[in-house]
Order: structure tokens, then C-alpha cells, then sequence
């Protein structure tokens, strides 16, 4: 029972890992209705980033923390600039085609500038776990279910309750009715990239803490793709229910049935609900219906 409750606690910090990760799937949506495929490119450059300043600049955590985030505001400042600016108004058949091209592009990228070689992520985090009873917990996914809190009630109140993420929301719906409001489209667009860059670092933080780094370490925020369709991609605070939910299960999974079948059927674990839920209910658990009046 003890081994249970374990595995049952850590998939539930994992799966808040996978929320935050989610967020930047959310927000990237809910200011311009494009389901961004790069997001985890964008969590491999805020990776890397991290890694240069901390372990090639030696900057100290309390300063290379705050620089990364900087440079992760710049690159999504830049890639809506240069890619997205010029798309407001057109199809979101077009938008989601530069996302699966940014994907190559980002990784193309890293390839150039780091290299193909695997390379050690600083430990930024506590690596000793926390021990309550007989219970073990890891301090980082600790940290990042506190952060992934933190996150979705400061940005579920930005949406909902402040003019600027009300004017995001209203972008994404129609921006044409938008800029005849006297919204600025391009300037709450690019806001939308900048945060979804700055959680994707944060993810990167808290996912890699420690551990190998590589091109390849991008394929994580794959997992979380499932995770913002099963809470709905309009949905900021169903997130943390639909993280719980994946991380439990695929826990449970890589514990009890990976080891009879002799494979990884815990890693499939987030497609099936991707899946089920595409089938069943495509706008998720908490996503928006929109009913269309003929």
C-alpha cells in the first residue's frame, strides 16, 4: 500500500510538471487560437540558455535564472516578430504550419549553436529528496507543483479579470472586431509568445533539474500536449486536474505493468487520453463550446 500511495503522489507532481509545461500550450492559444507544436523547442532553448549562462558564463543560479528569463521574453518577442506578426487575420491552418516549421527550425538551430552532444543541466534546484514517513518525494517536482499553483491562479486571473488578458481573449476570437475596438493585435499577440517562452523556461528549470540535456529533451513537452486537450485549450485552471489525472495514471502504469509487459507502455499513457479525448469529447474537460446561431 505504502509503494502505492508513493508512485500515486509522485505521478501527481509530475503531472503538475506536465501543467505548467500545458500553460504555455494555453496561453499561446488563448491570445491567437494557434495550438503552438513548438513549445517544446521553446523549453530547449530556454534550456540551453540556462545551461550557457550558468555552467559556460558561470553565472551564479540567482543571476542566470533571472538573464535566461530575459532572453526567453526576447525569443518569443522575436519569433512572433518575425513570423506571426505578418499571419493576424489569416487561417489557423497557416499559423499551426509555422509552428510545426518553427519546430525544425528551433531545433536546426540548437544544433548549430550547441551541438548534438549531451551535456549535464545545472542542478538550480535541491537534488535531496523530501521524506515524509515512508513516503519519498522529489524537492524539484516539489518546487515546480508550488510554481505550476502559483501560475495558474495568477494567469487564470489575468484572463478573466484584468483588461489586458480580457483584450487577449478577444483577439483570438475575432481579430478584426478586435482592432475596431482600438485593440492593439500584433502588441497582445507577441505578449502571448513572451509568456508562453517564460513558462517553457521554467519548465525547463524545473524537468531537467540535474539531468541530460540534449536536442532530443524537447520531446518531454510532448506529454503535455494531452494534458492541455484534456482540460480544454481555452482552460487555465482545469490544467492541474487534467496533469493529476495523466501523471497518476502513467505512474501507476511504468510501475505495475511496465515490468509484465517488458516495454513502456507508461510512455503511450498521455496519447491514449489525447486520443479518447479528440474522440469523445474534442473540447476537453473545461474547454469552450461554441455554438454557432444559423
Amino acid at each position: 500500500m505504502m509503494d502505492f500511495l508513493n508512485y500515486a503522489i509522485n505521478g501527481l507532481l509530475l503531472g503538475q510538471v506536465y501543467a505548467l509545461l500545458a500553460l504555455g500550450f494555453v496561453v499561446i492559444y488563448r491570445a491567437s487560437k494557434v495550438f503552438n507544436f513548438a513549445q517544446g523547442e521553446l523549453m530547449l532553448l530556454g534550456a540551453y540558455t540556462v545551461w550557457s549562462l550558468s555552467l559556460g558564463a558561470n553565472l551564479p543560479p540567482w543571476l542566470a535564472i533571472p538573464v535566461a528569463f530575459v532572453a526567453a521574453l526576447a525569443y518569443g518577442w522575436l519569433i512572433e516578430r518575425l513570423f506571426f506578426s505578418r499571419l493576424v487575420g489569416e487561417s489557423v491552418f497557416s499559423m499551426v504550419m509555422v509552428t510545426i516549421g518553427l519546430v525544425i527550425l528551433i531545433r536546426g538551430v540548437v544544433l548549430v549553436i550547441w551541438g548534438a552532444a549531451d551535456r549535464q543541466f545545472p542542478a538550480l534546484l535541491p537534488t535531496m529528496p523530501v521524506i515524509v514517513g515512508e513516503v519519498i518525494l522529489p524537492t524539484s517536482m516539489l518546487i515546480g507543483a508550488g510554481i505550476t499553483l502559483a501560475l495558474t491562479l495568477s494567469l487564470w486571473y489575468f484572463f478573466n479579470r484584468t483588461r489586458a488578458g480580457l483584450a487577449l481573449t478577444a483577439v483570438a476570437e475575432d481579430p478584426c472586431t478586435a482592432i475596431s475596438l482600438g485593440i492593439a493585435v500584433k502588441r497582445a499577440v507577441t505578449l502571448a509568445w513572451m509568456l508562453g517562452a517564460c513558462i517553457a523556461t521554467i519548465g525547463a528549470v524545473i524537468l531537467l533539474n540535474g539531468r541530460s540535456l540534449n536536442v532530443l529533451s524537447a520531446d518531454v513537452a510532448l506529454a503535455a500536449l494531452p494534458v492541455a486537450l484534456l482540460a480544454g485549450l481555452e482552460s487555465i485552471g482545469g490544467l492541474m486536474l487534467a496533469g493529476a489525472i495523466v501523471g497518476i495514471i502513467q505512474s501507476l502504469v511504468a510501475a505495475y505493468i511496465d515490468p509484465k509487459l517488458g516495454g513502456s507502455a507508461s510512455s503511450i499513457v498521455p496519447f491514449v487520453f489525447m486520443l479518447f479525448i479528440l474522440v469523445v469529447r474534442p473540447t476537453g474537460l473545461f474547454g469552450w463550446r461554441n455554438i454557432e446561431r444559423v
